[in-house]
């Protein structure tokens, strides 16, 4: 799936404005509501767009503490049940499968530090988990973007 000027100028409208609506989108835009609404709906059903929900912020939610947590699972363990029982967790955020020494990767969050290590110990006695390494993130430089890989894309 490509991602042509136009694209990219409707994900940029829509990430800064999700409420901006279809009809105001195009007036901005300078195109018509049709074109708009085609390019959403093919946009979101190529998985370009995976959802339209609000961007919420961990800390305003009480958990001020984020950490980066590196597992290693047992050898026959199973990426994918691992990952099953991390997201009952509520604080685990995302997972990712790694190369290298460790097997996942993990964003968690706290409420503290000392709650930090409350969480810490509901995810290594997870069934499967050998060993973890965590790190506690001090401050946000860059926060999760993809607007800039959206335009970069649309360059040949």
């Amino acid at each position: 799936m490509s991602v042509d000027a136009l694209d990219a100028r409707i994900l940029g409208l829509f990430a800064s404005e999700p409420r901006v609506g279809v009809l105001e989108a195009s007036r901005r835009l300078g195109v018509a509501r049709g074109t708009v609404q085609a390019r959403l709906d093919r946009l979101q059903r190529d998985g370009v767009v995976r959802g339209w929900g609000p961007d919420i912020d961990t800390t305003a939610i009480g958990y001020p503490v984020t950490a980066f947590a590196t597992l290693q699972i047992e050898q026959g363990s199973g990426h994918t049940t691992v990952a099953a029982a991390l997201a009952r967790i509520p604080e685990v955020l995302e997972v990712h499968t790694i190369t290298g020494a460790e097997d996942l990767w993990c964003r968690i969050v706290a409420r503290s530090n000392a709650d930090l290590q409350r969480v810490i110990d509901q995810v290594v006695i997870v069934q499967g988990i050998q060993r973890a390494s965590t790190v506690i993130a001090l401050a946000e430089q860059i926060p999760h973007r993809v607007l800039p890989l959206v335009e970069a894309a649309t360059k040949p």
